[in-house]
C-alpha cells in the first residue's frame, strides 16, 4: 500500500509541475490572456480609425464641402473671390533679421534677374 501511495503522490507531483510550471501550464495561459487583451484593445483603436476613414471617404464622395476643405488644407486652394494673407512668425532672438528689398522708384519698372 505504501508503494501505491508513493506512486500516486509522484503522479500528482508531476501533474502539478506540468500544470503550474511547464510551457502549456497556467503561466502560459496568463501570458496568452494578456496578449489577447492587448490585441483586442489595439483592434478597437484600429476599428475606430477605420470608421473615421470610411466617414471621410463618404464625405469626399457625396459632398463638396469636405472636398473643398481637403483642397484648401492639402493643396493650398484659394477661392476666386478670396484674398490670401500669409502670416510670418518673427525670427528667433539672436538671429539677424533680413533687410527688406527696396521698392522700385516710381515710374521705373522692376528688373528681374533671369
Amino acid at each position: 500500500m505504501k508503494l501505491f501511495a508513493a506512486a500516486l503522490l509522484m503522479v500528482v507531483a508531476i501533474l502539478q509541475y506540468r500544470l503550474w510550471v511547464s510551457d502549456g501550464g497556467v503561466r502560459s495561459v496568463m501570458v496568452l490572456k494578456k496578449a489577447v487583451a492587448t490585441q483586442t484593445s489595439e483592434n478597437q483603436g484600429l476599428l475606430r480609425r477605420n470608421d473615421q476613414l470610411a466617414a471621410e471617404v463618404k464625405d469626399l464622395k457625396e459632398g463638396t464641402a469636405a472636398l473643398e476643405e481637403r483642397a484648401r488644407n492639402d493643396l493650398g486652394m484659394i477661392g476666386a473671390s478670396e484674398t490670401f494673407f500669409q502670416v510670418v512668425d518673427a525670427p528667433p532672438p539672436g538671429l539677424p533679421t533680413p533687410a527688406p528689398a527696396p521698392a522700385p522708384a516710381e515710374g521705373v519698372a522692376a528688373q528681374h534677374d533671369p
